[in-house]
């Protein structure tokens, strides 16, 4: 595998297991995330990282597999460029549903 590839992947689950480790006792509780406006930037930040990497390996090579590559990238710039629109409960969602198959998914490929 390409170096670089290799290095956004990793890059992407860095920034997964950064998202987990907001949350130390390993519940993940709504309430939580939704008061608490630093966890939101730092979630959000980290999705902006994982959706860059994912960019970065489409243009390189689109043969990787990542199921659901375009949305991840789509995403990302939903949270750059429309920031003021951004909802909790599509976030908390991602994190939720989204992350962890992600998750597998770089795994199997690292």
């Amino acid at each position: 595998m390409d170096e670089q590839i290799e290095k956004w992947l990793f890059d992407i689950r860095i920034a997964i297991d950064e998202i987990n480790s907001y949350f130390q006792d390993g519940e993940k509780r709504f309430a939580l995330f939704q008061q608490n406006q630093m966890l939101k930037r730092a979630i959000e930040r980290n999705l902006e990282i994982i959706g860059e990497a994912v960019n970065r390996i489409l243009t390189k090579d689109p043969t990787i597999p990542i199921k659901n590559a375009r949305k991840i990238v789509g995403l990302r710039n939903h949270v750059i460029h429309s920031y003021d629109s951004i909802s909790d409960e599509n976030i908390w969602a991602i994190i939720i549903n989204n992350l962890p198959e992600l998750q597998k998914d770089i795994d199997k490929l690292i």
